[in-house]
């Protein structure tokens, strides 16, 4: 996951960037890919670590905030409550990230090394929820729920990945655009 960055030094964030875990899930992460590099490095195990930036799609969590907007939208609610508007993420459509995971699995060149998978853009929840009501045709006011808010220490405002070594290594780039996975 890319929650291991944390709140990033420079963007887009590359595979070198410092880890900075700020909540327990992404210090787990962090955690989870140190452990299975150790094997790699002690026991010759060949590990791969990816790290899909924020996936998207059909059946994905209704926590997530993309679900949450189409859902309401598709409701018929035209007041949609959120946590902050101006967090922005790199959003990679499901099929992309699965594709990232095959080749990753396919190409021994990935063995022993760090690769995003992302494209290079992050529109804020706002550009999300505008998006949306485009893909569905409505219009619709998103406001804040302060229910929906991360404490301030974990979050993370802005993730957005430098998917280039997972082009030269795998050959790999997102395909789908945001408007065309969210309809």
């Amino acid at each position: 996951t890319s929650e291991v960055y944390g709140t990033p030094a420079a963007l887009p964030i590359i595979e070198t960037h410092p880890l900075n875990a700020q909540s327990p899930y992404a210090a787990s992460k962090v955690a989870a890919d140190q452990l299975a590099l150790s094997y790699h490095r002690s026991f010759d195990v060949p590990v791969t670590v990816l790290r899909p930036f924020n996936t998207y799609g059909p059946r994905q969590s209704t926590r997530a905030v993309i679900p949450t907007i189409l859902t309401q939208l598709m409701q018929g609610r035209r007041e949609i409550q959120l946590g902050r508007l101006d967090t922005r993420r790199d959003l990679t459509f499901v099929t992309d990230t699965v594709d990232g995971f095959v080749r990753a699995a396919t190409h021994e060149e990935a063995i022993g090394k760090v690769t995003q998978l992302g494209t290079l853009t992050s529109p804020s929840i706002q550009d999300i929820f505008d998006a949306a009501c485009r893909a569905l045709g409505v219009e619709a006011k998103a406001t804040l729920d302060p229910r929906r808010l991360r404490p301030d220490q974990s979050e993370v405002l802005v993730l957005e990945s430098d998917p280039k070594q997972a082009k030269a290594l795998l050959g790999w780039t997102s395909t789908m655009t945001l408007e065309a996975g969210l309809r």
